[in-house]
């Protein structure tokens, strides 16, 4: 419930037509600035800081419940002659290597799920159209404290995180060779509960069948 003494502004919204940040899906709301109102990140361009969603958009620019265009192909070229040049072989690349991006640190793999997603190649499960643009509010028990809103969508890909991680889990667990399969049904029966407890956050999940299943007793 709100507390009828919180003064904080609702969060803008924008025509569809319109061009600015606040219509973005590389947008979201982060805090409310005592100047500016409402302020928040860009996914892919976090050396910007924390502007408003009034802010005009860039050549990045992926309208909401849309994917960003994919690149141009570049134009074919008639086969050349065979090169002389000598061989570059590519190092393999750890994806939990950890990358600095100004001080905010992501594991390469992470790096890549956010072109993806801004490019429309990730086949993340998309969010329940009603939550989109939403904040999830923390209201304290005393009603000094001010509450803290945070943004759904940074909600929900942490959850879609926790899920995925689950199945890898779930996949080495039961290709592991030096278990036996007693012991790979109870540990697989440990996270059909972790599933279960997870199951309130079905309601964020657009699909059926993207969302948790846990055992019957913990749904």
């Amino acid at each position: 419930m709100t507390d009828p003494g919180d003064t904080t502004p609702p969060l803008p919204t924008f025509r569809p037509e319109e061009q600015v940040c606040g219509n973005c899906k590389l947008w979201s709301p982060h805090s409310v600035d005592e100047r500016r109102g409402w302020v928040g990140p860009c996914r892919l361009q976090a050396s910007r800081g924390l502007f408003p969603p009034s802010a005009p958009v860039c050549d990045k620019y992926a309208p909401r419940g849309s994917a960003a265009p994919p690149p141009a192909k570049a134009p074919t070229r008639e086969r050349s002659v065979r090169s002389v040049a000598p061989v570059v072989v590519r190092r393999r690349v750890d994806p939990n290597e950890v990358v600095d991006l100004e001080g905010l640190n992501m594991t390469r793999e992470e790096l890549m799920d956010i072109f993806r997603e801004a490019s429309g190649l990730t086949d993340a499960p998309p969010l329940a159209g009603k939550w989109e643009g939403g904040t999830v509010r923390l209201v304290p028990g005393n009603a000094e404290l001010q509450a803290k809103d945070l943004p759904i969508d940074n909600l929900f890909h942490k959850v879609v995180m926790v899920r995925d991680r689950l199945r890898v889990l779930e996949q080495k667990l039961n290709a592991h060779p030096k278990l036996t399969d007693a012991e790979k049904v109870e540990m697989q029966s440990y996270i059909t509960r972790v599933y279960g407890s997870l199951t309130s956050f079905n309601l964020l999940f657009k699909e059926k069948g993207d969302q948790f299943v846990g055992s019957k007793g913990d749904e």
